[in-house]
């Protein structure tokens, strides 16, 4: 019963972390609305928003899978946990001291979302902030397991940072989305510019928290 808690808990933190995501204007909404507004057509916007998702989604993919072969070793299960949660923690404090945006994101085209969007979330630490989460859901129960049985469960934690980037990009995509559409219809991107709001230090502290509470879960596991 208290496994299946765990489980639901961490699956709960991977969709609230997306819907977190697609809240932040850093993870790209606004220029969904940006996309829509200078086309002047209404299709400009789910167009713009499904590139994002590509990007987010690669970008999460990229960061997971490694893990997925990490996860396997499970004799160190819970000193990979830990030490992924100190490394969140570590880039949480690395963003809250350092405040600059990368200049390469400036750079990248608007015709060119998906790239973005990939480049801005490995910046922001994106993918990072779901590797606690990750590593939790993949904890084997059984850690006397042979070969053959952790190359399985390797196989099974691809697969499962697959369906993790995907629940949680998916989250994303729907919160930025309802931003987008209630910015496009009735407010416009004059009134996004003026109150553009930053949530750099939030992001930074939310990244401190979720790797604290991926180490507080491998060290009471």
């Amino acid at each position: 019963m208290e496994a299946t808690q765990t489980v639901a808990a961490l699956w709960g933190a991977v969709i609230i972390s997306g819907l977190y995501h697609g809240l932040n204007p850093a993870m790209g909404w606004p220029l969904a609305v940006s996309a829509a507004l200078m086309e002047r057509k209404h299709s400009a916007m789910p167009k713009a928003l499904s590139a994002l998702a590509v990007g987010h989604f690669l970008s999460m993919s990229l960061i997971l899978l490694p893990f997925s072969l990490m996860a396997s070793l499970v004799t160190w299960e819970s000193q990979i946990r830990i030490a992924a949660g100190v490394l969140v923690v570590l880039f949480g404090i690395y963003l809250l001291i350092n405040r600059r945006h990368p200049r390469i994101l400036a750079r990248i085209p608007p015709s060119k979302l998906a790239l973005w969007s990939f480049l801005a979330a490995l910046a922001h630490g994106a993918g990072l902030m779901l590797v606690p989460l990750y590593l939790g859901l993949c904890a084997p129960e059984d850690t006397t397991m042979n070969h053959k049985a952790a190359t399985t469960l390797m196989a099974g934690n691809a697969g499962a940072a697959i369906w993790v980037a995907g629940v949680h990009t998916l989250a994303m995509t729907a919160a930025g989305g309802v931003l987008a559409v209630l910015m496009y219809v009735w407010l416009g991107l004059r009134f996004l510019s003026k109150t553009f709001f930053n949530l750099d230090t939030v992001w930074a502290l939310s990244l401190i928290l979720v790797g604290a509470f991926g180490v507080y879960s491998a060290a009471a596991s």
